[in-house]
C-alpha cells in the first residue's frame, strides 16, 4: 500500500480516516458499476470512507480506466445537494474553500459571513495556497474580488485577513492600543485590523484576556457597543474565531443550512471536524449526528452522517 494515503491524517482530530485495505483501481471499478446502476448509495458508500488523497487516485484510476473525468461521471447520474456533496469531497480542500468564497460573492449581495468563516479560521499559508487556487479556478485576483464585493473598514479588515502575517508585538502595548481605539467619541478601527490579523493565537488570547480585565467587559460586549455594520460582525466572527473556532463553527452549523454544514463539514472532515462535533453536542445539548437525521433524508443524509462518522 502506497504510504503517500496515509500521510498526515493518523492522530487528528478529523473524521474522516485513510481507508486501511486500499486499491484505487478496485474502487474505481465498483464506482463504474455503481454508475451504470445509478446507485447513489454505493457511490456514497465509497467516496465517504475515503481520505481526500485516496479519493483522489481512485479518480485518477477512474480517469485511466475509462478516459472519463469522475466529476463528469457523477454530474450525469446524480442531481442537486447530494451530486453538490459527493463533488465537494472530489476537491482539494483549497480547492472546495475557493468555491465557496466564489460562491459568496457571487448574484446580488455577498454572503459575508461565509467570506469571514472562512478567512478568520484558516490560516495564513491555507490562504495563500487558497488564493492561488482560485486564481486557477477562475482567472480572478482574489483579493481583487474581495474588495470589489466590500467595502470601508470591513473591506480594509478582509484584506489583512487574506493576508495574515504574524508578526511579534507586545501583549501589554496591544491591550493599551485597542483600549485607547475605544476612548474617543467614535471607536478607531485600526488598531483591531492590525493587531487581529497579525499576530499568534497564544499571542491573542493573552490580550484579549488582559482587555477584558481592564475594561470589565468581554470582548464581545465592547465590540456590538462601539462598532456596527459589516465590520461589527467582521470582528464578532474574528473574535470568536481567536478565542473557540470550534465553538464558532458549531453555531454555524446550527443552522442546518444545507450548503453551509455541507460545506463546513466536508472542508474539516480530516482536520477537526471531531472537535466541532464536540462544540455542537455542548451548544445544542443534542449530537451532530442525529440532528442530521432531523433535517435530512435519502442518501444526502447517509453522505453527511458517514461525513460526521458516528454519535456522540
Amino acid at each position: 500500500i502506497n504510504p503517500q494515503y496515509f500521510d498526515m491524517w493518523w492522530g487528528t482530530l478529523g473524521t474522516i480516516r485513510p481507508f486501511p485495505n486500499f486499491h484505487p483501481d478496485r474502487d474505481a471499478a465498483d464506482i463504474q458499476a455503481a454508475l451504470e446502476r445509478k446507485d447513489a448509495a454505493a457511490l456514497v458508500r465509497i467516496l465517504t470512507n475515503r481520505s481526500n488523497a485516496q479519493r483522489r487516485a481512485v479518480a485518477q484510476s477512474f480517469q485511466d480506466e475509462t478516459k472519463q473525468d469522475l466529476s463528469g461521471a457523477l454530474k450525469k447520474v446524480l442531481s442537486g445537494e447530494l451530486e453538490e456533496l459527493l463533488l465537494q469531497l472530489l476537491m482539494l480542500p483549497e480547492q472546495l474553500e475557493a468555491q465557496r468564497l466564489k460562491a459568496a460573492m457571487a448574484g446580488l449581495g455577498t454572503d459575508e459571513e461565509t467570506l469571514l468563516e472562512i478567512l478568520c479560521s484558516r490560516s495564513r499559508k491555507t490562504l495563500q495556497e487558497v488564493a492561488a487556487v482560485y486564481r486557477q479556478m477562475y482567472n480572478k485576483d482574489l483579493e481583487k474580488e474581495l474588495k470589489a464585493e466590500t467595502s470601508g473598514d470591513f473591506a480594509r479588515l478582509v484584506v489583512a485577513l487574506l493576508n495574515k502575517a504574524v508578526t511579534a508585538g507586545s501583549v501589554r502595548r496591544d491591550v493599551q492600543a485597542l483600549a485607547a481605539s475605544l476612548s474617543g467619541k467614535k471607536a478607531e478601527a485600526g488598531p483591531w485590523i492590525n493587531i487581529l490579523t497579525s499576530r499568534d493565537s497564544d499571542h491573542l488570547d493573552k490580550v484579549l484576556m488582559e482587555l477584558e480585565l481592564e475594561t470589565g467587559q468581554t470582548v464581545g460586549q465592547l465590540v456590538e457597543k462601539r462598532f456596527s455594520g459589516d465590520f461589527r460582525l467582521g470582528l464578532r466572527v474574528l473574535v470568536q474565531c481567536i478565542q473557540n473556532p470550534e465553538v464558532y463553527l458549531a453555531q454555524r452549523l446550527l443552522t442546518m443550512k444545507t450548503s453551509l454544514v455541507q460545506g463546513i463539514m466536508v472542508s474539516h472532515s480530516e482536520e477537526d471536524l471531531l472537535r466541532i462535533r464536540a462544540a455542537f453536542l455542548r451548544l445544542s445539548g443534542s449530537s451532530l449526528y442525529s440532528t442530521l437525521q432531523k433535517h435530512f433524508k435519502g442518501e444526502q443524509l447517509l453522505a453527511l452522517q458517514a461525513v460526521c462518522r458516528s454519535e456522540d
